[in-house]
């Protein structure tokens, strides 16, 4: 299964190099290729204006966005790094590594059909148009971009195409309705949902890693709201285990979570939410490498599912696994955690605290501090597999601290929350 997924982004650019270099004409590729500083200078005004035009003729399409990265602009930064990376390797589209399959697996997990597509590429094209000005966006400036974005469309659309079979033979179609059957506080500000189907079907298996889509409405709000929360435990036939954690913001023009604090706030046991088939390309592969996990905060919640299904399935590869976290207040599933240092003497889980007052030394954590490069080079093993999840600023510093030690790009895996963003 897992070699599987692993050829997804190699044939995915396997076919990009055949569009590209066949289909599409050169005169094309030279002007995308020469909007490049334009696109550089302009991209975050560009994508605002984008957004502005997609929302004023669809606000219907505001579910699938998470409206706090519109507002706190991430989603904005993160279009205009990916229409400024797409124009200056479309020529050479494998330098751009699995974006693809990521994007189309996030597309897969909110539903996106075909059409959508259309309404996107439209206000797209007048966005560059009316941000940049008929002089330098012409209609042979326009007609280059409208034929390169409906390659990309195309390659899309086909790989969520077969995504959407795959999951039609396992008997799942869109959104289907699950009920609560427990909620768990694990911390302060992290709370697990038990959900299981109301059809009361056998569940598919999903990778280890791997999140949800959940879509939740409120009689207050103006549309419906879709998030993605990863898998917290092993896989079992009859229900799932999500945990969220309860998002509050530092800013007063920046919203709390809005889905994060209805889960928390109005869900009961028994209630039902709409949940769509497991998704995404971070998951645990398959190999003999040590593996090396690194969480912090709630990206704690994949790592739980990896290291419970390789321990179910008595995996022998050495495990590290180091998770930070403020205190003892936010350590979600301390207990489990040293439950798995009781029983599996072969994982060597560490536990780093910033604030360690109130907690037992040994007990609830191990490291006073952040995880640091030192205590990286000195826990992990070298020739180890990483996987790493958290808030963006400790996936940066992670990234930095792993290239810093050496590590070959093909050995870190890795999920960004939100908005994907370039960690280099």
């Amino acid at each position: 299964m897992n070699a599987g997924f692993d050829l997804v982004p190699i044939l995915i650019n396997m076919h990009f190099k055949y569009l590209y270099r066949v289909n599409m004409k050169t005169e094309t590729i030279a002007i995308v290729k020469a909007t490049v500083p334009v696109i550089k200078e302009s991209g975050q005004a560009i994508t605002e204006h984008f957004y502005s035009l997609l929302f004023a003729e669809n606000p219907e399409l505001q579910h699938v966005f998470n409206m706090a990265n519109q507002a706190n602009g991430r989603q904005q930064s993160t279009l205009a790094v990916a229409i400024l990376s797409y124009a200056a390797n479309i020529d050479n589209l494998s330098a751009l590594g699995g974006a693809v399959d990521n994007i189309a697996a996030k597309h897969f997990s909110l539903d996106i059909a075909p059409e959508q597509y259309d309404i996107v590429g439209r206000n797209l094209l007048r966005a560059i148009r009316e941000v940049l000005g008929e002089s330098i966006a012409t209609d042979e400036v326009l007609d280059a971009w409208a034929e390169a974005y409906q390659a990309l469309a195309d390659v899309l659309i086909g790989r969520e195409q077969q995504l959407y079979q795959e999951a039609r033979q396992q008997g799942w179609s869109g959104f289907k309705a699950f009920r609560v059957d427990r909620i768990v506080d694990e911390s302060s500000e992290i709370r697990s949902f038990y959900l299981s189907p109301v059809d009361g079907k056998p569940l598919p298996a999903y990778q280890p890693g791997q999140f949800l889509s959940v879509k939740v409405a409120d009689p207050d709000w103006d549309y419906e709201e879709i998030r993605q929360y990863s898998l917290s435990d092993r896989h079992t036939p009859q229900g799932y285990r999500i945990s969220v954690k309860r998002e509050k913001s530092a800013s007063e023009d920046i919203p709390d979570g809005r889905v994060s604090g209805y889960l928390h706030s109005s869900v009961r046991v028994g209630s039902l939410l709409d949940v769509h088939m497991p998704a995404g390309d971070f998951y645990l592969r398959s190999g003999t490498r040590p593996v090396v996990l690194i969480s912090g905060g709630v990206g704690i919640t994949p790592m739980l599912s990896m290291l419970n299904d390789m321990m179910i399935r008595q995996d022998s590869r050495q495990v590290v696994w180091l998770h930070g976290t403020r205190n003892c207040k936010t350590h979600a599933f301390a207990a489990h955690i040293e439950q798995l240092k009781r029983e599996y003497p072969g994982v060597n889980a560490i536990t780093a605290y910033e604030d360690t007052a109130g907690a037992d030394q040994g007990v609830d954590y191990d490291h006073q501090g952040y995880i640091t490069q030192a205590l990286l080079a000195q826990q992990c093993p070298a020739d180890a597999d990483y996987y790493f999840c958290g808030p963006l600023p400790f996936m940066k510093a992670i990234y930095a601290q792993l290239k810093a030690l050496g590590v070959a790009d093909e050995r870190l895996n890795y999920e960004v929350f939100g908005p994907g963003e370039s960690l280099a």
